[in-house]
């Protein structure tokens, strides 16, 4: 129970069958508050604590890690959704 909690969590959300709306959320999060998350929609970081901020215009400075999260909608988000959706459909 002593010590620090940290985690990192990986959302996709979409509505439309054809994935036209989805995002892509990174939640970066310290003893359960989410400090920093990226946002595919905004295409950047965004800090919620005062830590998290500082970490948002650091993070936000990396162009290649920004391109490579960019890139998780359509390698992670997209490609899985279409295996998921696909099977589920043929169950129903």
């Amino acid at each position: 129970a002593d010590g620090y909690y940290e985690y990192d969590k990986a959302d996709c959300i979409y509505s439309s069958s054809d994935y036209s709306d989805m995002v892509y959320l990174r939640s970066l999060s310290f003893n359960k508050i989410v400090e920093v998350q990226y946002n595919s929609s905004l295409g950047k970081f965004v800090g919620y604590t005062e830590d998290g901020v500082k970490q948002a215009e650091r993070l936000n400075k990396d162009q290649a890690l920004l391109q490579g999260l960019k890139a998780e909608v359509d390698t992670l988000c997209r490609h899985n959704a279409q295996i998921f959706d696909s099977s589920f459909r043929d169950k129903a």
